[in-house]
């Protein structure tokens, strides 16, 4: 099932969120992506209903398996394409603005490609050095 790029951009903050050890709350979203709490209480409930995300009597927020599937996705396309951007002379701040952009709409296809390619290209690099 395709979800829409905006809780793509969720499930990828909640995971960011949570990778520091702190339960993640709506209001630390609403701090990290600037948008309002209204919005984010839709997407949190859209998010609960599709079953990506958990929400306990708390208030903190965990990914289930799908929504931990989804968020590791996106957030592997957005470092490497961020990564990659920056070596071909991107300044990093908008290295990951457009990685952010790319990393949606890119096929799998594409990226696969690209990740290959760029996994040659460090073996290369690697293999020179030594």
């Amino acid at each position: 099932m395709k979800i829409q790029e905006s809780e793509e951009n969720y499930l990828e903050t909640i995971l960011i969120l949570s990778q520091g050890g702190e339960p993640v709350r709506s209001i630390d979203i609403v701090n990290k992506l600037e948008y309002t709490r209204p919005s984010v209480s839709v997407a949190m409930k859209k998010l609960r209903e599709n079953g990506h995300i958990e929400v306990d009597g708390d208030g903190f927020i965990t990914l289930t398996g799908s929504g931990r599937d989804i968020a590791q996705a996106m957030y592997e396309r957005h470092m490497l394409i961020s990564d990659w951007l920056i070596l071909l002379g991107v300044d990093a701040e908008t290295a990951v603005g457009d990685a952010c952009k790319i990393e949606h709409n890119m096929s799998e296809q594409s990226f696969l490609a690209m990740k290959r390619h760029i996994e040659e290209w460090r073996r290369g690099i690697h293999t020179r050095k030594t």
